[in-house]
């Protein structure tokens, strides 16, 4: 993906509306477990103080705050759990010099202990990473068809079908931003939001292209046919993280097209935003209500505008720094729909699945959680 530099008055003001963390270090010097422990228990009690001041709680950045918080309180009660089992065993160790009458009891006590400890040891490190404060927010999705003419766009219908499904399964809310239809049920591109607990981070690795091999119901000789879609997923910027001028904005109406109410193609209702520094173009035409495509349209392109910003910063950052998995390569080949064998492949973590009717139902958690887990452990090795 080509990173464009937004207009540097846009930029400066972008930056001066975005508010800090109040306090965020991360824990991932090269100590040993209680070295770590002492230091996610200092930082416990510093954020327990801000957390008292008023000015702190009414900052955009106290949900950060906040979920930093829960996450070191998850790491210190698997410290202190590790730290019990450790004096459990020294314990043990110390008995088993002197209670000779009670060793083969005392033996099993520590073998168990023992296996308890390296258990907690693994637990620990994997807390050791910090959750990304954005998977809580609302994810806007965009899914664009690629190559494969009509089969693409079914795919990308396919694709919609996917994600809805595993939202709803996850009790999640999925709300159509922007759609536009083919004839033969398909989607030339879509932008869609899913709102919900943990929303981004469930959705956050769909970012790439994804490919499908099957034989479209057109092709009159069985021939497999391959076709793409490309998936970006964003976090939902809030007001307060990006300001926009009104100044920079042109915005236009027109009369929406495909599918739709009663008055979907008798009144402007669709609206078209252009975000004159960046270019970014936006449109939303889904609803009967100017007023609702436009507020839509504002939602996509502040988040669309935050997002830049992120690329141009990860952009900045060494390889050694940057996660492959999180990088958010949009240009990259992530997973392939394999009909003729049944497969789904993730090409990031060479997982394959043979229930590709249960993934395309939303039944993907397995893909999830390898990627999350993937993330991490890259992050923890970092």
């Amino acid at each position: 993906m080509k990173l464009v530099s937004c207009d540097s008055s846009f930029h400066k003001r972008c930056l001066e509306t975005v508010s800090p963390i109040p306090y965020v270090y991360p824990i991932m010097s090269p100590l040993t477990i209680p070295d770590r422990l002492a230091q996610a228990r200092d930082e416990r009690a510093e954020i327990e103080l801000k957390m008292a001041d008023p000015d702190v709680v009414t900052s955009p950045g106290y949900r950060e705050l906040t979920q930093r918080y829960a996450w070191l309180r998850t790491l210190i009660e698997v410290g202190e759990e590790w730290e019990k089992v450790q004096s459990s065993i020294r314990e043990e160790e110390e008995m088993l010099e002197t209670e000779e009458d009670l060793r083969e009891e005392l033996e099993a006590a520590l073998a168990d202990d023992r296996a308890k400890l390296d258990e907690l040891d693994v637990k620990f490190k994997q807390y050791l990473v910090p959750p990304d404060p954005n998977d809580e927010k609302t994810a806007i999705v965009e899914i664009r068809a690629g190559t494969g003419g009509d089969e693409s766009t079914l795919f990308a219908a396919d694709l919609l079908r996917m994600y809805s499904r595993f939202a709803e399964k996850h009790k999640m809310k999925i709300e159509l931003l922007d759609s536009h239809p083919t004839p033969l049920g398909g989607f030339r591109q879509l932008t869609f939001s899913v709102g919900g607990k943990a929303a981004y981070g469930a959705f956050r690795y769909e970012s790439g292209v994804h490919r499908v091999q099957r034989v479209p119901e057109t092709e009159s000789q069985g021939r497999i046919h391959t076709s793409t879609a490309s998936v970006v997923v964003m976090p939902e910027a809030e007001e307060v993280e990006i300001d926009i001028d009104p100044n920079d904005l042109r915005i236009d109406t027109f009369r929406s097209s495909g599918p739709g109410g009663q008055s979907v193609n008798t009144t402007d209702s669709a609206v078209r935003i252009t975000h004159v520094p960046t270019g970014i173009v936006v449109s939303c035409q889904d609803e009967k209500s100017q007023l609702k495509n436009r507020a839509q349209a504002m939602r996509v392109l502040r988040t669309r505008l935050h997002d830049r910003m992120e690329q141009e910063k990860q952009a900045e950052l060494s390889a050694t720094r940057r996660s492959h998995i999180g990088s958010g390569d949009r240009s990259e080949k992530i997973r392939t729909y394999n009909f003729p064998q049944n497969r789904v492949t993730d090409h990031r973590i060479g997982l394959s699945l043979y229930d590709l009717s249960g993934v395309l139902e939303g039944n993907f958690d397995a893909l999830t959680d390898a990627l999350r887990a993937k993330a991490a452990e890259e992050a923890l090795e970092e």
